[in-house]
């Protein structure tokens, strides 16, 4: 009779891992077709861009000519647009994270707001450009400026840090909370010695995925008023803008061939731009986890 069990278990056994063999490659090749596609696409943005890639085309306005099209204002209003959208969406998605962990009591009303915070993140982009119409643009009346654009893309990446803030915060553990308070300090001093520097990690890896969203989306811009060629950089939050999103979408958009070469150096600076974003991401994640 133990010989049979013995027997089942192998059976069971050896299923198991014949199946786990059989997910694992399936997963393998999911991923390689995704790298494949990825390679592909870089490659053909790469070849079509490279020639069109040089110093004059990032210090150069749009041009009605495609050897004289620059996207310098497109790069300006971008950093500017991505600083404002920092400003607010960090600030005030952290501290909405601080309060839902360290604050709120634990209720249905609660629950909700966090259950609610997540399906936000999951709303398209074009929802919180309407948004950002209906609330900047005509009733505060900032019409089609930064200021504009800026506040609706906060809105579009809020829910994605609170969401990261959040978990960020939750995984401090309880015992080093205990200690702090063990030792005299209050709940805010907790929470700015402690709590805080042990999360910044997660929530600066979180800030990063969302502000990278942020800086090519199209969508909300256009139902906000971006510019597709602007001849200035923006001197004021209540200034014309542009971004690079909007300008390789109107490259793309011309019928001359010579456009999307254009158009593929304008995506090889985003690209270059994000990578600089996460690289600096990194740079202080690292930073602040040898500390702790």
């Amino acid at each position: 009779m133990l010989g049979q069990n013995e027997q089942n278990i192998k059976k069971r056994m050896e299923g198991r891992v014949a199946i786990n063999k059989i997910l694992m490659v399936l997963f393998g090749l999911a991923t390689a077709v995704g790298l494949v596609f990825l390679v592909l696409l870089f490659y053909r943005v790469l070849t079509q861009g490279i020639g069109y890639l040089s110093l004059d085309y990032i210090l150069n306005f749009p041009a009605p000519y495609p050897e004289e099209a620059g996207i310098y204002a497109g790069l300006i209003g971008s950093i500017f647009l991505m600083i404002i959208v920092a400003i607010f969406a960090v600030i005030i998605g952290v501290a909405t994270a601080i309060y839902l962990e360290e604050y709120a009591p634990k209720n249905k009303f609660t629950d909700f707001i966090r259950v609610n915070i997540q399906n936000l993140a999951g709303v398209p982009s074009i929802v919180f450009g309407l948004l950002g119409l209906t609330f900047f643009v005509y009733m505060f009346n900032f019409g089609y400026t930064l200021i504009a654009g800026g506040l609706t893309m906060a809105l579009l990446i809020l829910p994605v840090i609170v969401v990261a803030a959040q978990e960020a915060v939750r995984s401090v553990p309880a015992e080093i909370k205990e200690a702090s308070y063990g030792m005299g300090a209050s709940k805010w001093q907790t929470i700015a010695r402690v709590i805080l520097p042990a999360a910044i990690p997660g929530i600066l890896t979180g800030a990063i995925i969302a502000l990278s969203r942020a800086i090519g989306e199209t969508a909300p811009l256009i139902i906000v008023g971006a510019a597709t060629a602007i001849y200035t950089l923006p001197d004021s939050l209540l200034a014309k803008y542009t971004v690079m999103p909007i300008q390789i979408y109107n490259w793309t958009g011309r019928p001359q061939e010579e456009w999307q070469f254009v158009a593929g150096a304008g995506i090889i600076v985003l690209l270059a731009v994000l990578l600089l974003m996460n690289s600096i991401a990194v740079l202080i994640r690292n930073k602040y986890q040898r500390r702790l």
